[in-house]
């Protein structure tokens, strides 16, 4: 048979870009150039563009063999990496990160979120550990592995490595405690594993009497009393997509992994205060205002290798908030959270409970560890990549008050008989607790207040769980916003523009979310939602052509007998 021959389509020659539509809508906004305007014409900056990979062997090489420079530290104590006491570890990593270049992480921000689960691979971070080798060289792996192990199947896997994962929202608040399978993790670097035998932590610094502790040693109840708490803890990155969406930002060294409201979780913690720690070391002594916690993972910053550094001031932990804990949800701490100890500071963002701690010094002042003195900082909205100090942000440490909606979700389409079903969550850090939840189903006008026996347990350290049923007559289109107020009278911001900042932090504004409403008490409504239901046609997606005639042609003409004239005529 003869092949048909197929048409030639004449390509008209253009100096547009083949995906000039896309990148004039702002879809792929990361390869667009800067304008310039500051001159008489406008001139566009190229952007930054990223060569060939390149390495030098040779200086490699003399920094000498890593599986000796940065051997295993402690026995029983996979993946860590002691750097703090070790400077010359410190120059030997950074010369072997500086003598070779990377692949840049891929910008999503400004293009598409990836559609996959891990949305992001954390590129960067792999490759480093694989660089600087020894003792880093299968903490990514085995990193992966402990997350499959330990979390939900469901788990959404934002960033691979260093892990960042939350639940999916419809079991966000499933529980009023979140199973620790499904409680949101934001690692900052690779997960050592440690066993328990081989265990033990310093305190020193400016502290009377130095020591080291054991798990056995805290676990002696003759020493020291337990303490058992229910906290709520949030990542200052809760809800960071609302954020990304609008305003991209620059965010921290971590690629900015994509939070949605599911960045928060609440457990049953066990443990000890840690005053009662310090109290035994004789207290803090020459001045020393701040305690810095010390974990065992590695994190990068800048070409620099180096351990997970924080502090908080010793009036927290005077004040009974601060607590050493080994159990989660009546079990010994999993892995990923920080097995077998971790810091659990009430109130605070999670980025200053540290996990797989292994020293706490007494110090003078805020740590000036990068985590502390370079990242989690709240910056003013105009301030950015051209002109920010790090002493323009305030570093974060309460959480402010906020609350989300877990259902319905964002462009979800909602049948209801005048009431839309809503459940989510409020909290407030610092001590502060829920004491109302409202919703709003057109926008923020008018307030419906949850019954406060749709609310969960009222505690200091936790959140709210709550549902209700939110009455909503409008059709189309509707937005329904969600607000808390705390028992000082705290409440959220009206909208995410007064909550963006450069760090992308602590996205506190009301959330809102546009639900197409299609209320059933209407007539015309049921009865057409009827006739989809005895064709057997799926009414969804909402954009796909009506699957039968809207109205029958009699009646059509009917109506227009009753009232024509269809045009105004002059009189």
């Amino acid at each position: 048979m003869a092949q048909v021959a197929k048409p030639q389509v004449k390509v008209e020659k253009t100096s547009n870009r083949p995906d000039e539509w896309k990148i004039e809508q702002g879809l792929a906004g990361a390869e667009l150039p800067v304008l310039d305007m500051t001159k008489p014409q406008t001139e566009p900056l190229v952007p930054q563009v990223f060569g060939p990979c390149t390495k030098d062997e040779e200086a490699i090489k003399s920094v000498g063999d890593p599986n000796k420079l940065f051997t295993r530290e402690r026995e029983g104590w996979t993946g860590f990496v002691e750097w703090e006491n070790y400077p010359e570890k410190k120059a030997a990593a950074h010369k072997i990160l500086t003598s070779q270049t990377f692949p840049p992480n891929p910008e999503f921000q400004l293009g598409p979120i990836p559609g996959t689960n891990p949305v992001l691979p954390g590129t960067h971070w792999k490759m480093w550990h694989h660089a600087v080798g020894g003792e880093l060289t299968n903490i990514p792996e085995d990193s992966w592995s402990t997350v499959l192990k330990e979390k939900h199947p469901d788990m959404l896997h934002l960033l691979q490595f260093p892990y960042n994962g939350e639940p999916p929202k419809r079991l966000v608040t499933d529980k009023e405690i979140t199973p620790n399978p499904l409680h949101f993790v934001r690692n900052h670097g690779g997960i050592p594993l440690i066993d328990k035998d081989k265990y033990s932590f310093v305190v020193d610094g400016f502290v009377a009497k130095p020591r080291e502790y054991t798990l056995n040693d805290l676990m002696d109840e003759s020493r020291f009393p337990r303490m058992e708490k229910i906290i709520t803890m949030q990542c200052s990155g809760t809800r960071r997509i609302e954020q990304i969406l609008k305003y991209p930002g620059q965010g921290d060294e971590v690629p900015q992994a994509p939070w949605a409201e599911g960045a928060i979780g609440t457990a049953k913690y066990v443990g000890i205060s840690m005053k009662k720690v310090i109290k035994e070391c004789g207290g803090l002594v020459e001045g020393a205002k701040h305690l810095e916690f010390y974990g065992a993972d590695t994190y990068f910053k800048d070409d620099k290798t180096m351990n997970y550094l924080v502090s908080i001031p010793y009036s927290k932990v005077k004040a009974n908030e601060v607590m050493l804990t080994w159990e989660m949800n009546g079990e010994p701490l999993p892995a990923i959270h920080g097995f077998p100890l971790r810091i659990m500071v009430f109130g605070y963002i999670g980025a200053r409970s540290v996990k797989w701690l292994y020293r706490i010094k007494a110090i003078k002042q805020p740590s000036r560890a990068p985590v502390q003195s370079q990242e989690y900082l709240y910056f003013p909205q105009q301030v950015g990549k051209h002109n920010f100090k790090l002493t323009d942000g305030i570093q974060i440490q309460e959480m402010p008050v906020s609350s989300a909606i877990m259902s319905p979700w964002h462009k979800q389409v909602c049948i209801h008989n005048g009431k839309i079903r809503c459940k989510g969550w409020a909290y407030s850090g610092g001590g502060r607790w829920p004491e109302r939840v409202e919703l709003s189903s057109d926008g923020g006008f008018n307030w419906y207040t949850v019954p406060v026996d749709n609310l969960s347990k009222k505690r200091r350290w936790t959140w709210r769980t709550w549902q209700f049923e939110l009455p909503c007559d409008p059709e189309g289109w509707v937005e329904i916003v969600c607000r808390c107020w705390d028992n000082a009278l705290n409440t959220q911001p009206p909208n995410v523009r007064t909550a963006w900042n450069w760090g992308l932090h602590v996205t506190s504004s009301c959330h809102r979310i546009s639900v197409y409403s299609i209320n059933k008490t209407r007539p015309l409504t049921r009865a057409r939602l009827d006739e989809f239901e005895k064709a057997g046609i799926p009414f969804g997606p909402i954009t796909v052509p009506l699957a039968f005639p809207a109205q029958t042609w009699e009646d059509y003409e009917k109506y227009w007998k009753t009232h024509d004239p269809r045009d105004a005529e002059d009189d």
